[in-house]
């Protein structure tokens, strides 16, 4: 979009009732955001979105109407990644751009101006574009704020505890599928090097079923931990789920199971010679 607009009528008249046509322009758009914005906040936005568009739109040299439509485009992303993360429908997003052509339609039926009106078209068709601009923008930007979202979501459904002095506790909950186990590993790895833990706890009483893809992922996690000098004991092995194991024919080896957290955690005590009475560390 850095064709200039074939028309000087228009131009003229965007640019001699700047003022006029930008406050409209904000009142419109006003009306859409239900107070989350004010008219203030409003009025700096589109102003900024106003003299660009004037540069890139509207005349003057190519390589100007060139620079003016990249930093246009800038502002456009920049505003729909801020409107993505604040909430707002890509449609109210989009709308904010689209508000100009009627901003800038009232004016030109007020002035009776045929000429101006000839020329409105065009420059309808290059709002038009800004808006789309806006609207991909939007999509890609709330797509990664779901993403960053998701990813926080994972990280606080696999928590690592400390349990006991040189214990720790992993309680997981829900599925566990390759995404999560790899979280499960890293903030257990990370908390193994924090504080030198030797034994830890992965409690699946959480895990609604366990099939062999849940099971390897397991296991993956297990021999992690013990790289780093760890043993891991797997708790929450209820009845059903241990029929299911059995069925599968998946072998834990030597890792340690235990029926619930308790059970397991009396055996990491046992096992690290650890006695209640000699806790030193909450």
């Amino acid at each position: 979009m850095t064709g200039a607009s074939d028309g000087t009528r228009l131009s003229t008249l965007l640019k001699s009732e700047r003022e006029t046509l930008l406050g409209r322009w904000v009142e419109i758009v006003a009306g859409n955001m239900r107070g989350r914005l004010t008219a203030d906040e409003l009025r700096v936005e589109l102003g900024e979105l106003y003299a660009l568009i004037e540069r890139a739109v509207l005349g003057g040299p190519a390589d100007e109407r060139g620079e003016a439509a990249g930093e246009l485009r800038s502002a456009l992303a920049e505003m729909s990644r801020s409107r993505a993360r604040r909430g707002f429908t890509p449609t109210e997003t989009a709308t904010s751009v689209f508000a100009l052509k009627q901003a800038v339609l009232e004016r030109v039926e007020a002035s009776a101006d045929t000429a101006a009106y000839a020329e409105f078209a065009g420059f309808s068709a290059r709002v038009d574009e800004l808006g789309l601009v806006t609207f991909e923008t939007y999509a890609a930007a709330r797509e990664q704020v779901i993403a960053d979202q998701m990813e926080q979501l994972l990280e606080l459904s696999t928590p690592v505890v400390k349990l006991w002095d040189g214990i720790l506790g992993v309680p997981l909950v829900g599925t566990l599928d390759s995404a999560r186990t790899q979280v499960v590993m890293e903030s257990l790895l990370e908390r193994l090097v924090e504080t030198g833990s030797q034994i830890a706890i992965l409690d699946i009483t959480g895990v609604p079923a366990v099939d062999t893809e849940v099971a390897q992922h397991l296991l993956k996690t297990v021999m992690a931990a013990r790289l780093m000098g760890t043993e891991c004991v797997i708790s929450g092995i209820r009845p059903q789920i241990a029929q299911t194991i059995v069925a599968l024919g998946v072998e834990f080896g030597e890792i340690a199971t235990k029926a619930t957290l308790a059970d397991a955690l009396a055996y990491a005590l046992a096992k690290s010679g650890a006695r209640p009475g000699e806790r030193t560390d909450a």
